[in-house]
């Protein structure tokens, strides 16, 4: 290989890396709380994918078995769509796995998720969260649930204190065993139908 071609493939190898980088940094998501991901979605569905398949250049169907639909456009529905490419915040999605997905309705009907979305294989969700699926997550809605990093946390009696991220960061105890909602005016946790006030810190 000549000089001169080095020279000219060696930036072209050097921009390529670069783009690489770029895109696999692209898609970054802050957790939320599967009840803030329910109230925020277009649409809630437990769903099984049955096959996958590009379309266009940029993004993927999913064609699923639609088994229950939680929240959004109560019709039936065999398809989801994702960008093809991670970097996009892409969703991979396995054959023949139930999934519970949360996403967006477009303008045209469609069902479009990403990974900032909250999707999980519908046998590893906890029984809490599949009981709050039913109610406890709707009637949770008029309050916020608030991230808390350090110590002290501040919060209005319209939120509830997610602190997942201090203690049990491995178990999202809260994240798979609670639901906040309003409890005689403020919002508060409650596991199953017993309130509790072990997360619970009005400023």
């Amino acid at each position: 290989m000549s000089w001169t071609v080095k020279c000219l493939v060696l930036p072209l190898v050097l921009l390529c890396l670069w783009r690489l980088q770029e895109g696999a940094q692209a898609c970054k998501c802050v957790p939320v709380h599967p009840q803030t991901a329910f109230c925020q979605a277009d649409f809630v569905i437990k769903a099984a994918v049955l096959a996958k398949k590009v379309v266009g250049v940029y993004e993927l169907k999913y064609d699923i078995k639609l088994t229950k639909m939680f929240k959004g456009p109560h019709r039936d529905f065999n398809a989801i769509y994702t960008p093809a490419s991670s970097a996009a915040c892409g969703v991979t999605l396995i054959n023949g796995v139930e999934y519970l997905i949360t996403g967006n309705v477009a303008s045209d009907g469609s069902l479009h998720v990403i990974v900032c979305n909250f999707v999980a294989p519908w046998d590893r969700l906890s029984a809490c969260q599949k009981t709050s699926l039913v109610e406890r997550y709707q009637k949770g809605c008029d309050c916020q649930i608030t991230r808390c990093h350090t110590i002290p946390c501040k919060i209005s009696p319209d939120e509830c204190l997610w602190t997942d991220f201090l203690t049990n960061l491995g178990n999202r105890e809260q994240a798979r065993h609670f639901a906040c909602q309003r409890i005689d005016g403020s919002c508060a946790w409650i596991r199953g139908s017993t309130a509790t006030s072990g997360y619970q810190a009005h400023s």
